[in-house]
C-alpha cells in the first residue's frame, strides 16, 4: 500500500509525462504541416506560432544566415511580419550561438555581458530569460538560431533543450527544402528576366545590322547604274574619279561592318567563356556537397580544365605591368582630341596623380579610348567632358563623366548588355565616329564588361536623362549654342550627365613598395 506522499510524487510524474507527451505529439504535428509547405515565409511563421505555444515561451524568433552578408535575419522577430532585422554574427547572445554551434540557456539576460539590447530598446519589449539553438543542415552547414524568449513560468530547462533540439532536428531539413526551392525558382526567374533580355538585344542587333548593310549596298548600286550610264554615252571630259571615291568609302564601310561581326563573336566568345568557368565552379561544389571520395586524379583533371578555360586573353593583349594612370590618361585625351578636331568639347583631367593599376596596357588602352569615344559622343558641342582619378588604401576609381544628354532610365538596365542602341537606328546610321549622336550601338560597353571579368575590375554607370529632351525620341540641338532651354554652356551641365567607372585594386606590388620600411615618396 502507497503512502500519501508516494502517491502525491506519482500524480506528479503522471501529469508531468503527459505534459511531455502533449508537447512532442505537437511538435511532430508541426512537423507534418511545415512539411506540406515549402514557402519559407510561410512555414517560418507556422513555426514560430506553434513552437512558442509549445514551448510556452512568450516569444519564438527564427533566425536565418545569410552567408553573402555573414548576418543573421528573420521576419517575424517579435511576430511583426514582413519587416525584417538583420544583426551581424559577431553580436547578441544568438550571434555566439551560431558561431560556437552550441545552445544558450540564460536565466537573466540582463546580467549577461552577450546580450544585444538594441531590439529591446527600440520596441518597448522586455527580455528575461531565452533560450538559443542552432540549426543545421543535412551536410552539417549552419542554417541559422532557433531563439525561445521568456518561458511562461520559471526559466527554460534541460527538458526544453531536449524538447527543442528534437523539433530542430525536425524542422531545419523542411527549412533546407524550402530555401533550396526558393533559389531555384529565383534562379529561373533571373534566367527568364536574362532570355528576354537578350531577345530585345538580338533585335536590335539584327534590326542595326540591316539597316548598316542596306544603306551603303544601296548607296554602291545607284553609283554603279550612274557610272554605266556615263560610261555609255561616253561623254568626253566627265572625270568618274568622285563616283569611284564614294564607292570607295561605301566599300570601306561594307568592310568595317565585317570586322564589327568579328568583335561581337569575339565579346560573346569571351562572356561564354566566363559563364563556363562559373558553371564548372558551382559543379565542382555540388560534387563536394555529396561528400564522396573524390579520386585524385580527377581532382587534378577538373583543376587543368578549369585552368585551361580560364587562360583565354583577347587578341592583342600582353602581360600585366604597372600602369601610371594620370600620364596615360592625358595621352589618351590628347588622342580622342586629334580624332574629333571637329568637336567643340572641353576635357578636364583630375585626381591622385600618382595612382597606378595592374592592368594589360593594350585593354586598357581600349577601354578608355573607348569611355572617351562614347562620352564625345553623347555630349554636344560647347559642352564639357571630365576625368577624375581617385586613390583608396585598397582601390583606384577611373571616372568618366559627360555633361551630355544622359541616358533614359528604362535603357539604363541594358546598357551593358551589347549591341543596345538608345537612339532610333535612323538617327545615327549615317553619321561619323566622334560625331554627336553617332553612338549607340553598345558593343563597345559589351566588351569592357567581358574585360572586367577577365581581369578583376568593375566597371558601373550613373546617369541622369537631360530634362529638356525626357525621351529617346526628344532630339538635342547638338551644340549648346543652338538649344534653346539654357543661355549659356554652364546650364547645360545641370540638365543631364552620365558617369562611368572602373574600379581597381591596389596592385600588392605597389603596395610593398609604398609601405617598405624607409622607402621616399
Amino acid at each position: 500500500m502507497k503512502t500519501g506522499n508516494e502517491q502525491s510524487d506519482l500524480t506528479v510524474c503522471e501529469r508531468a509525462l503527459s505534459v511531455s507527451d502533449r508537447k512532442l505529439s505537437s511538435m511532430l504535428e508541426l512537423g507534418r504541416i511545415i512539411g506540406l509547405d515549402l514557402d519559407i515565409d510561410d512555414m517560418l511563421i507556422t513555426i514560430a506560432q506553434k513552437a512558442r505555444e509549445v514551448m510556452e515561451a512568450d516569444r519564438f524568433n527564427l533566425f536565418l544566415y545569410d552567408p553573402a552578408t555573414d548576418e543573421l535575419r528573420t521576419r517575424i522577430l517579435l511576430e511583426i511580419e514582413g519587416k525584417e532585422c538583420r544583426i551581424p554574427v559577431t553580436m547578441g547572445i544568438a550571434g555566439y550561438a551560431f558561431r560556437t554551434g552550441r545552445t544558450v540557456i540564460v536565466d537573466d539576460v540582463r546580467k549577461d555581458p552577450r546580450f544585444f539590447s538594441y531590439i529591446d530598446d527600440v520596441s518597448g519589449y522586455t527580455t528575461r530569460s531565452m533560450l538559443c539553438m542552432p540549426f543545421f543542415s543535412r551536410s552539417g552547414g549552419p542554417l541559422g538560431v532557433m531563439q525561445l524568449i521568456n518561458k511562461v513560468e520559471g526559466n527554460f530547462t534541460a527538458d526544453d533543450e531536449a524538447l527543442l533540439t528534437m523539433f530542430t532536428n525536425h524542422a531545419s531539413v523542411f527549412i533546407e527544402i524550402a530555401q533550396l526551392q526558393k533559389a531555384r525558382l529565383e534562379s529561373l526567374e533571373h534566367s527568364r528576366k536574362e532570355l528576354e533580355r537578350l531577345n530585345t538585344a538580338k533585335g536590335k542587333a539584327l534590326d542595326h545590322l540591316s539597316h548598316e548593310l542596306k544603306t551603303p549596298l544601296a548607296l554602291i548600286q545607284g553609283y554603279l547604274r550612274i557610272i554605266r550610264r556615263k560610261i555609255e554615252k561616253l561623254t568626253g571630259g566627265t572625270s568618274l574619279s568622285g563616283y569611284f571615291e564614294a564607292l570607295q568609302r561605301y566599300m570601306d564601310r561594307l568592310f568595317e561592318i565585317q570586322k564589327e561581326c568579328e568583335r561581337i563573336i569575339q565579346a560573346y566568345r569571351e562572356t561564354g567563356q566566363e559563364n563556363l568557368v562559373d558553371e564548372l565552379e558551382g559543379l565542382w561544389k555540388k560534387l563536394e556537397a555529396l561528400q564522396a571520395e573524390i579520386p585524385l586524379d580527377l581532382k587534378d583533371l577538373w583543376q587543368s580544365l578549369k585552368q585551361y578555360v580560364a587562360a583565354y586573353k583577347p587578341p592583342g593583349s600582353g602581360s600585366e605591368s604597372i600602369i601610371i594612370l594620370h600620364p596615360v590618361i592625358e595621352k589618351a585625351i590628347a588622342d580622342t582630341r586629334g580624332k574629333a578636331p571637329h568637336r567643340d568639347i572641353h576635357f578636364t583631367l583630375s585626381g591622385d596623380q600618382a595612382a597606378v593599376i595592374l592592368m594589360d596596357a593594350v585593354v586598357f588602352r581600349d577601354i578608355l579610348m573607348g569611355l572617351l569615344k562614347n562620352a564625345v559622343e553623347n555630349t554636344p558641342d560647347g559642352g564639357r567632358i571630365e576625368v577624375d582619378i581617385r586613390n583608396s588604401p585598397d582601390k583606384v576609381f577611373i571616372a568618366v563623366t559627360d555633361y551630355g544628354t544622359g541616358i533614359t532610365e528604362i535603357n539604363q538596365p541594358h546598357i551593358f548588355e551589347g549591341f543596345f542602341h538608345t537612339q532610333d537606328t535612323d538617327l545615327y546610321g549615317s553619321r561619323n565616329v566622334y560625331d554627336f549622336g553617332a553612338g549607340g550601338k553598345g558593343l563597345d560597353l559589351f566588351q569592357m564588361k567581358a574585360y572586367a571579368r577577365r581581369f578583376g575590375f568593375d566597371i558601373s554607370m550613373t546617369s541622369s536623362r537631360c530634362i529638356h529632351i525626357p525621351t529617346d525620341s526628344d532630339i538635342c540641338p547638338g551644340k549648346t549654342s543652338l538649344c534653346p532651354h539654357i543661355s549659356r554652356p554652364e546650364d547645360c551641365a545641370r540638365t543631364g550627365t552620365t558617369t562611368f567607372c572602373l574600379t581597381f585594386p591596389v596592385p600588392r606590388e605597389y603596395l610593398k613598395i609604398e609601405t617598405r620600411p624607409g622607402a621616399g615618396a
